[in-house]
């Protein structure tokens, strides 16, 4: 409301909720659609710019992600898709300015699921490089706990990822079968199970 035309309130609001159903939906190009609409009556809204963000992400267009995410990131102060931001730049390519937005991160620091989720994205980064040493400081020692959250067990995952990798075939296998227990359906299982046997 304060960054918005009086005039075009309620239709971007119209259009912010479209953009939002959309994405809850799992509707991503939709998403990308409607809120690119809501983009254009309120371009300083930065609710309006992380789902624009966030949809072009889901889709894999990657320079509209990165651009809109870096503007939520500019007009909210929020670290919270950092992590994301990584992932965009790892996609393109882009090294050295995925070691700047880790560097960035690390420096502005964010929440305990952020801080994981930033962790995942990097030690994943370091992996596509070979530096399993690297990825394996980064990762640490996941802890264990009864109740794991996504991120949790996307740490596992890379955690499980660089052990393979390093040959510790018994702590790569104890970790899937932690994921296995808590997630069947984890996406990447299938794959690390292959990683596993073939250390």
């Amino acid at each position: 409301m304060r960054v918005t035309p009086a005039a075009r309130h309620n239709a971007a609001l119209a259009a912010l909720a479209a953009a939002a159903e959309a994405f809850s939906d799992g509707q991503f190009h939709a998403a990308v659609r409607k809120a690119s609409h809501a983009k254009d009556l309120a371009s300083r809204d930065s609710t309006i710019r992380e789902i624009l963000g966030l949809a072009a992400y889901r889709v894999g267009d990657w320079q509209t992600a990165l651009r809109e995410l870096r503007t939520y990131r500019r007009l909210s102060g929020e670290t919270t898709h950092m992590p994301v931001e990584m992932d965009v730049l790892r996609a393109l390519e882009r090294d050295e300015d995925v070691e700047a937005v880790w560097q960035d991160f690390r420096r502005l620091g964010g929440g305990p699921a952020v801080k994981k989720e930033a962790r995942v994205v990097y030690a994943s980064y370091l992996i596509d490089l070979e530096d399993y040493a690297g990825a394996a400081e980064v990762v640490g020692k996941p802890k264990k706990v009864s109740e794991p959250w996504p991120e949790d067990l996307r740490l596992w995952y890379v955690s499980a990822r660089v052990a393979a990798l390093q040959g510790d075939t018994a702590g790569a296998r104890r970790l899937a079968d932690s994921i296995l227990l808590e997630d069947p359906s984890f996406p990447g299982l299938d794959e690390l199970d292959r990683l596993i046997e073939a250390g």
